[in-house]
């Protein structure tokens, strides 16, 4: 029988190169744990459910894009009550684009036709600052037709019929249907700028309008419709 064989001891192996030619835990940044280190577990168990749960509805809560601040709303001895309130994207040169493109002579000239506020009452005029906000334009790159642009997608959003729309093409472009495939081609650039994100709330409607009360706009208030 031959005698047995002294077995090697194995080599320490060496981690495997990436792809990148440096050892994977130097890409990945794992770094090896020292003498003292603790022994860690390569297999922790998974999360329990009710984490994943709670982290998702906290995620619900909070809408893409919005910032929340916590703000004092009752002070009462030594206890104190807080609210979280929505920090809004609209800043006052937002304000300053819509009330500079409402003197255009067109828009003037839509709003006086447009009576029965059909396309342009108060809420879907604040939607079109919104838009503004969300654009991500400088305040000299807004134009006419952005004005009609956000105004369209206001009514697309907020409103079940499609006539209203309709009346901003007659309006426009009267019977000539030729530009209006290039108006829904700057309707989808317009909603990709904004990141997709053309749902606005009622009560951000009603903190722009609170901007300036006393724009003449927002008077435009379908309730008080005879």
């Amino acid at each position: 029988m031959a005698g047995c064989q002294p077995c090697s001891r194995p080599e320490d192996q060496s981690p495997q190169p990436s792809s990148s030619g440096y050892p994977l835990r130097a890409v990945m940044g794992e770094e090896s744990p020292g003498p003292s280190a603790p022994r860690v577990d390569p297999h922790p168990p998974p999360p329990s459910c009710g984490w994943k749960r709670r982290r998702e509805e906290s995620e619900e809560e909070t809408a893409p894009g919005a910032e929340d601040v916590w703000v004092v709303e009752r002070l009462c001895g030594l206890k104190m009550k807080l609210k979280r309130q929505r920090l809004s994207s609209v800043l006052p040169e937002h304000h300053e684009v819509f009330n500079r493109l409402l003197e255009d002579p067109v828009v003037k000239r839509f709003l006086a036709w447009d009576k029965n506020l059909r396309v342009s009452d108060k809420y879907l005029l604040s939607m079109v600052i919104a838009y503004f906000s969300r654009a991500g334009l400088f305040p000299w790159q807004f134009q006419r037709i952005h004005f009609f642009v956000a105004l369209y997608l206001a009514n697309d959003m907020e409103e079940d019929n499609q006539a209203p729309k309709q009346a901003i093409f007659s309006f426009l472009y009267g019977k000539n249907r030729s530009q209006r495939s290039l108006f829904h081609k700057l309707r989808f650039q317009f909603i990709r700028s904004m990141g997709w994100k053309t749902r606005v709330s009622r009560e951000e409607c009603e903190e722009i309008q609170a901007f300036d009360p006393e724009l003449w706009v927002w008077g435009r208030d379908r309730t008080l419709m005879p």
